[in-house]
């Protein structure tokens, strides 16, 4: 199939760009480059060999969708683009509800007016908001969330869920993603944000390598086994091979899966499996809790292998092993 990526070179996008590539897709990129870097789509044709179309265009700009609607034949759509950091969506609500829900909506006009029925968004585990039964499951009643982000995300699957409704041949899978970490094991591409992580991950690797003083823990008060937040952690690969398997979900209407490991990590272990994996010490500090974060969030997924086939198979020392690596080998 002829796949737009939307937000493709961005971390999950650009992985995801290559499990597609490699499993016989062609991929179109739409990607504003707000908080992701051109040479992703060279590094993406380097590790794959292949050829990926891409446009430097923002998906909230009608005309620039429609542009490339109409020029290029598209079978699916994968919709990642949006602003993703909780913390920063406390603080810039205006620009989170505009960019994220107006950008859906312009992909789904544009997916509708070409008659482009498979479509896959990427949706969070925070649209769960502050629900205190672990593992999460896609059947719960979504709990108003605990920031803006959330709330962008649990508005657009509304919305994709009433466009569903009213266009009965239109295709839906909504990936809950959990937490992504790691890297390709090329150490070519890997999560690299602009400015300060607001990720885990990529703020133990910059301790690692000395371009930040220390790792600030948000609480260590939370009712967990060491005080620090837990979260499921997924490697970014397998999180891309369950975006394959989703568009191989032929069934109309609307579709929600979990994509995590189904197994909680907190904080600080995670920090202990990154210094057991790499052999390098992280200091770290504890400091306040962090606006909109919750005491743990871990997936239910049974429904992603029961019928999609999928399951998470890379384990947490892979994924510190993985994010090491590309971090040792990124150039700012």
């Amino acid at each position: 199939m002829n796949i737009l990526v939307t937000g493709g070179a961005g971390y999950i996008g650009s992985h995801t760009s290559i499990a597609l590539l490699e499993a016989g897709h062609t991929v179109l990129i739409a990607d504003n480059l707000c908080n992701s870097k051109r040479e992703t789509v060279e590094k993406i044709m380097r590790i794959t060999d292949k050829e990926v179309t891409f446009y430097e265009i923002d998906v909230t700009d009608v005309q620039a969708v429609d542009v490339i609607f109409s020029n290029c034949k598209i079978d699916a759509v994968i919709h990642f683009a949006g602003l993703k950091a909780v913390g920063e969506s406390v603080k810039k609500p205006i620009e989170y509800y505009y960019n994220n829900i107006v950008n859906t909506m312009v992909i789904v006009k544009a997916c509708l007016k070409y008659r482009v029925n498979k479509f896959v968004f990427s949706s969070s585990a925070t649209v769960y908001g502050d629900n205190t039964t672990v593992p999460l499951v896609e059947n719960m009643d979504l709990l108003p969330t605990t920031n803006p982000y959330g709330e962008t995300k649990a508005m657009s699957e509304r919305i994709l869920t009433d466009v569903a409704k009213a266009n009965p041949q239109f295709s839906i899978s909504i990936l809950r993603y959990f937490n992504p970490v790691g890297a390709h094991e090329s150490g070519l591409i890997g999560e690299a944000p602009n400015g300060t992580p607001n990720n885990l991950m990529p703020y133990i690797t910059q301790v690692a390598k000395g371009k930040l003083k220390e790792l600030k823990v948000f609480g260590n008060d939370y009712l967990t086994v060491d005080g620090t937040g837990v979260r499921d952690y997924i490697h970014v690969l397998d999180l891309a091979d369950g975006h394959v398997a989703a568009l191989n979900n032929h069934s109309e209407g609307v579709h929600k899966y979990n994509l995590g490991t189904g197994k909680g990590t907190s904080v600080l272990e995670l920090v202990k499996a990154f210094e057991e994996a790499n052999g390098i010490e992280i200091p770290y500090e504890n400091i306040e809790r962090r606006p909109g974060d919750i005491a743990s969030c871990y997936a239910d997924v049974s429904k992603a292998k029961r019928e999609l086939g999928w399951i998470a198979e890379r384990d947490i020392i892979s994924m510190c092993k993985d994010a090491w690596r590309f971090e040792k080998n990124f150039k700012e």
